[in-house]
């Protein structure tokens, strides 16, 4: 029997995939990437803001018509979104055999086994706060892995939906973590990124161990060449934390600091922790240190006056983020945002949206510019024409801009290299092989 899986939402839900496909194998499921093919088809959806849902429920119809025009006879709908409206999608969505929720992939295999012999239809989101001890099927490339180093979120921030559909934070056992980087390094994966919803808040919960003391022990693991850390909440990331990333030559200096505003009565309406003078002093002093700085914001949140948008566009101005993500707010159901007063039109968000992107466009071309002429170690990710990509540590997958790299010597993806950076676009740069440039 054939597996398909599409794959939706983020780098967490991907690796919830990738287990997902280890536990099939197991089971004896061969793997597809063809759809039409494929005698199972599993949707893992994000159900995060309006936008993914949308996309989600796109992708569940889509797969279903394979049951008309292709070979499917199991169609399995998982993930987030599963989680959150498993009745609402059982009940209008007659195609869909299996649900199950976001911790209980490991019965999976047994409930498509079930359909497959024609029982009746399944539904299973009873939530659990266990962490499969299982393989991966990578479904990034082989040289770059994200590591899953906690699960669910404890911050309650007025606009997410998070908490509710994955629960409360709870930290992944450090050996369980270390043992999977061996493993996957073993392997030749040479980056990996550690993630959870906030990488900061790990080990609180466990008898002993903090985040600082998992790097350090995760940036020795044999093999691994770059470690990456995302998602850090801004009042969990101190100059101890920066200090001990730098600390490692393998750690990638990358700050990746979500703020979603930076107005102090905005960022209490959000329910979001953290002073913004220390939080802006935090940002100057990991660049000091050589860090790319990232961010996500958030245009439109209820009651956003024009004066505070103002505020924000000065301090990206300011702070000039080298990264930066952001969306206009999405009032989801059951967050306590969705039902505040103040509600901005969708006109205004996204015209302030525009403001913002685009004042973010400038400061990116900006300071991609000054780093031509810089030498850099790069990582090589494929071919696109007659040019090599790759990224730096600058540069986080499935994020960032690429690195195109003019070189005669043939390159292999995986590897490293050193180049000279030639130009600078937006959001991408140019390179030539330092060996080779002139």
């Amino acid at each position: 029997m054939k597996v398909g899986v599409v794959s939706l939402g983020c780098a967490k839900n991907r690796v919830d995939t990738e287990e997902m496909l280890s536990l099939l194998s197991e089971a004896g499921y061969g793997l597809t990437d063809d759809p039409a093919k494929a005698e199972v088809l599993i949707v893992n959806t994000c159900g995060f803001i309006t936008p993914a849902k949308e996309e989600s429920i796109d992708a569940i119809f889509e797969m279903a018509q394979y049951k008309e025009t292709g070979a499917c006879k199991v169609l399995a709908v998982t993930g987030c979104l599963a989680q959150r409206y498993a009745d609402a999608l059982m009940e209008q969505i007659p195609q869909i055999d299996v649900l199950v929720g976001v911790t209980q992939y490991d019965t999976l295999a047994d409930a498509i086994g079930r359909a497959l012999k024609g029982g009746e239809r399944q539904q299973n989101t009873q939530r659990n706060n266990m962490f499969l001890h299982c393989g991966r099927v990578l479904t990034t490339p082989p040289y770059s892995a994200y590591i899953r180093i906690g699960e669910g979120c404890d911050n309650r921030c007025a606009y997410c939906a998070i908490p509710l559909i994955r629960g409360g934070h709870r930290s992944r056992p450090e050996q369980d973590i270390l043992e999977e980087m061996r493993t996957l390094a073993g392997q030749g994966v040479k980056e990996h990124i550690l993630i959870a919803q906030d990488t900061t808040r790990w080990g609180r919960d466990l008898q002993a161990g903090t985040l600082q003391g998992l790097l350090r022990k995760a940036a020795r693991v044999p093999g691994v060449q770059w470690l990456r850390l995302l998602y850090c909440y801004p009042d969990e990331t101190d100059q101890a934390l920066i200090d001990e990333m730098t600390s490692h030559p393998n750690v990638c200096r990358y700050l990746d600091l979500p703020l979603q505003h930076a107005v102090p009565r905005v960022l209490k309406a959000m329910n979001r922790r953290g002073d913004i003078v220390q939080i802006e002093e935090l940002l100057h002093y990991a660049r000091d240190k050589g860090f790319a700085l990232r961010t996500t914001f958030i245009v439109g949140f209820p009651g956003e006056t024009e004066e505070e948008f103002q505020q924000l566009l000065d301090f990206t101005a300011r702070v000039r983020f080298d990264r930066m993500g952001a969306f206009a707010f999405s009032p989801e159901e059951d967050t306590a945002a969705a039902l505040l007063p103040g509600q901005i039109p969708e006109q205004t968000k996204k015209h302030r949206l525009d403001r913002l992107m685009a004042l973010q466009a400038d400061i990116s071309l900006q300071r991609n510019q000054q780093r031509v002429g810089s030498t850099e170690r790069v990582l090589i990710t494929g071919r696109q024409g007659s040019r090599y990509t790759a990224r730096s540590a600058w540069e986080a997958p499935d994020a960032d801009g690429l690195i195109y790299v003019d070189a005669q010597k043939k390159l292999v993806p995986g590897a490293f290299a050193e180049v000279c950076i030639t130009g600078a676009q937006t959001y991408d740069l140019t390179a030539c092989l330092l060996e080779e440039c002139p």
